[in-house]
């Protein structure tokens, strides 16, 4: 019998490939991306220390108040708008980003795009 692989073992998988090839560090931190269905979270993370420097999610009360959905495009840019905004504040310009497996499509696209556009470098 064959037996098949969840969408999630599959994501996971990926993204341990790419975080085999990926890593931040103190001049270039990890912008790493994880989505659920019913939000998203976004963290830039320096990965020798292991510290997350800025953090963003549509779980946050401001962030939430400002959306109708939290698990659309539009909640997606706008969060990638947040956490370059944090980043810029703390003196961050250039990332390395990490999609957490998922495809560079919708969601995950959508946040690139609008931290690209916010101030962010990647």
């Amino acid at each position: 019998m064959v037996s098949k692989k969840s969408r999630s073992e599959v994501r996971a998988g990926k993204h341990r490939r790419i975080r085999n090839r990926l890593s931040g560090t103190p001049e270039c931190p990890r912008l790493a991306v994880f989505r659920s269905n019913n939000h998203m979270y976004a963290q830039i993370i320096d990965d020798t220390v292991g510290n997350t420097l800025v953090s963003a999610s549509t779980l946050q009360k401001d962030v939430k108040a400002k959306l109708e959905k939290t698990n659309n495009v539009d909640a997606a840019a706008y969060l990638g708008k947040v956490i370059a905004e944090k980043a810029v504040e703390k003196g961050i310009k250039d990332v390395v980003f990490d999609r957490g497996g998922f495809i560079y499509h919708g969601k995950i696209q959508a946040l690139a795009d609008a931290a690209r556009e916010a101030g962010l470098n990647f």
